[in-house]
């Protein structure tokens, strides 16, 4: 079981990770200065808890990798982040849309976990959860704000909300090192989310006037290490400096 728990924990530091950075490509290019600020005080609360996660990795990996290597020694195949979050930002209409799927499930996950029996786990995602909280409102108040705006907005945010939909429904899919940590009561099973995902989203749409999206189309992979081109990029620009200089120390 111990190969599955690092698989897990290496899954969830990886997603926090990936949407991390990706956040942080809007650092200087949001639209206004309060919400550059936002976006990359989010950015940098993925990227601490998903330092917390790799700290704890390399603890049961225990073979002389540290946070650092995990981070930016691994291959694409090797990493397991959910897809969703590896997709580009666009323009601000998409990241939205692709947070706030994110933050609501977030958000399940950090509250399951506090009934995790790792004790490790539920310390993380009991100090990550207060974070969480914010950015599912943060996210929510925006899609509100842009739906329930200018036509202008209410389109592009529509648009998004379409578009990023196909990559919600690995969120609540289970990988095969999953299965007996979820049987163990470490893990929680990612498929008692969808109602309860599904029931907040729909009502954030409701208010913000926007409606949820037909299309049928599933993307998934990410939690096996099967991606999207995109992701190759994010690691070639996260790892570039610490593969040009191994062993790099600040």
């Amino acid at each position: 079981m111990k190969n599955e728990l690092i698989d897990y924990v290496l899954h969830l530091a990886d997603t926090s990770l990936i949407l991390g950075q990706r956040l942080g490509e809007w650092c200087g290019h949001a639209f206004v200065l309060e919400q550059d600020i936002a976006i990359t005080n989010i950015s940098l609360d993925l990227i601490g808890q998903s330092r917390s996660l790799y700290q704890y990795a390399a603890e049961l990996l225990n073979d002389g990798r540290d946070e650092d290597a995990l981070c930016m020694m691994r291959n694409e195949r090797e990493f397991k982040n959910l897809l969703l979050v590896e997709i580009p930002n666009g323009d601000f209409a998409q990241t939205l849309a692709r947070q706030f799927y994110f933050d609501v499930y977030h958000e399940l996950q950090c509250q399951a976990l506090l009934n995790s029996k790792d004790e490790r786990l539920k310390a993380i995602a009991e100090k990550s959860l207060k974070e969480v909280r914010y950015h599912v409102t943060w996210s929510a108040e925006w899609v509100i704000r842009l739906g329930d705006g200018t036509q202008e907005s209410h389109d592009r945010i529509q648009k998004s909300i379409n578009e990023v939909w196909m990559w919600t429904e690995e969120l609540m899919s289970t990988a095969p090192y999953e299965k007996e940590l979820i049987e163990k009561g470490i893990a929680p099973d990612s498929s008692s989310f969808k109602i309860p995902w599904m029931n907040k989203v729909k009502e954030i749409l409701k208010e913000a006037t926007l409606t949820l999206p037909a299309d049928e189309t599933k993307q998934s992979g990410g939690k096996v290490g099967t991606h999207t081109e995109f992701l190759g990029y994010i690691l070639a620009d996260l790892q570039h400096i610490q593969r040009s200089y191994p062993g790099l120390k600040w």
